[in-house]
């Protein structure tokens, strides 16, 4: 009984008390189940540092949101999304039109763009503000937060499940998706549309986890699953369910030692990748273990 009553006091008072917890949980869901998917198409694409790269790309997009309307969700959302989006089709055109690769093209735009956006948001607000926005507050999210990364979550999931079979020959085998006949979409189609559904998302966690933190829980539970499995289905469905074992202990952990939520969760991801590099059969001690035997 006193187990029960302490199993209650950690892990279950808090979302049953507080609105705000709740809040936070259900948003911490809702781009586990969106985001955790895209991270895993993007390692299978070779493009890991893409998402970094677009989470600091929107930044100018949320400065200039801020700057006009304040602290105005809408504004700075959809600013974002537009930043990141211009970011991503320049990216794009660069790679086409020279011969510099897409990855290269996209590293040096988004190290301009956060270097706008910076100076953007200190130009015109506080130092709270700068830091809300770089590394937001999973515990501060309010009912139009949650509709928006509910709503984004949302037409991800049904447009991931739409795509799926095109990302994954375009991932797998873009030579033969171009070859397919003028009634597919080219494949620079595909990889546009892929890019700005990830934008959307970043979109989405920035005030949840930050502009700088919203990466994590889409990247580190990718990475984690593909220590644990071969097939792309297993891997999606295992980097949702540890985004969202992370985020419930990272709120967990946040909420009874007061630290703030979004590194807190994103330190709950690392820790769990941390244990499949160990633990994992892709890990360090099956492997070892298996180089024993054959030995």
């Amino acid at each position: 009984m006193q187990a029960w009553h302490n199993f209650w006091a950690l892990c279950i008072a808090p979302f049953a008390e507080f609105a705000f917890m709740r809040r936070a949980l259900v948003a911490t869901m809702a781009l586990s189940l969106s985001a955790a998917p895209l991270g895993v198409f993007l390692t299978l694409r070779r493009m890991s540092l893409i998402g970094d790269a677009l989470s600091h790309a929107i930044l100018p997009g949320v400065a200039i949101g801020f700057m006009l309307f304040g602290l105005s969700l809408t504004a700075m959302a959809l600013g974002g999304v537009l930043a990141g989006m211009l970011v991503a089709a320049l990216a794009g055109f660069i790679s086409r039109a020279t011969t510099l690769k897409e990855d290269a093209s996209l590293a040096a735009i988004y190290l301009m763009a956060l270097a706008l956006g910076v100076t953007l948001i200190s130009g015109h607000g506080t130092q709270l503000d700068l830091l809300h926005i770089l590394f937001g507050s999973a515990l501060g999210v309010d009912g139009p937060g949650l509709r928006l990364v509910a709503s984004v979550a949302s037409v991800s999931v049904l447009l991931l499940a739409a795509a799926y079979r095109g990302l994954v020959l375009e991932s797998f085998d873009p030579v033969f998706l171009a070859s397919a006949g003028p009634r597919r979409p080219a494949p620079w189609i595909w990889q546009q549309g892929f890019l700005m559904l990830v934008v959307v998302n970043l979109v989405a966690g920035f005030q949840t986890l930050g502009t700088l933190m919203a990466v994590g829980l889409m990247m580190i539970p990718a990475v984690s699953a593909r220590l644990w499995h071969d097939t792309l289905p297993a891997q999606l469905v295992h980097a949702s369910a540890q985004a969202m074992l992370a985020g419930t202990a990272g709120l967990l952990l946040s909420y009874h030692l007061d630290t703030p939520s979004g590194p807190t969760i994103i330190g709950c991801a690392g820790a769990l990748y941390l244990a499949s590099l160990l633990f994992a059969p892709g890990g360090w001690l099956p492997r070892l273990s298996r180089e024993h035997r054959v030995a």
